[in-house]
């Protein structure tokens, strides 16, 4: 079966942002709310699923079930989302409004994930 462009569009974005949790740490472990515990391990597994589900999504024979991981992994990271907004060390000095907007964001991703999942 092939895949459709847009998909590998969608792998290509999570691969990049698992890569840049590699490459800029500090630009993630900022935004874990501290009720998680070791955000610097946090970091590396949500950067490490990022890049191996977008892989994976590149696999006809098992992008269904990556994409189902992108929503999982889109839910699980959702409190950092609104950390964000509601604390200003963690808000990289954004207006509050564009942090209230991503918060619906992750639905669209969710949506745009949950497009793969049959």
């Amino acid at each position: 079966m092939n895949l459709p462009w847009h998909l590998y569009l969608m792998a290509l974005l999570y691969i990049i942002a698992g890569i840049n949790h590699f490459r800029k740490p500090g630009m993630y472990i900022r935004i874990i709310p501290p009720l998680f515990k070791n955000p610097k391990l946090i970091n590396i597994l949500s950067g490490a699923a990022e890049i191996i589900l977008g892989v994976l999504l590149t696999f006809s024979f098992i992008s269904r079930i990556a994409a189902w991981g992108i929503i999982a992994l889109l839910i699980a990271v959702f409190p950092a989302n609104f950390y964000m907004l509601q604390e200003k060390k963690a808000s990289f000095g954004l207006p509050k409004w564009i942090l209230f907007v991503r918060l619906p964001l992750q639905f669209v991703l969710i949506y745009w994930a949950y497009q793969y999942t049959f």
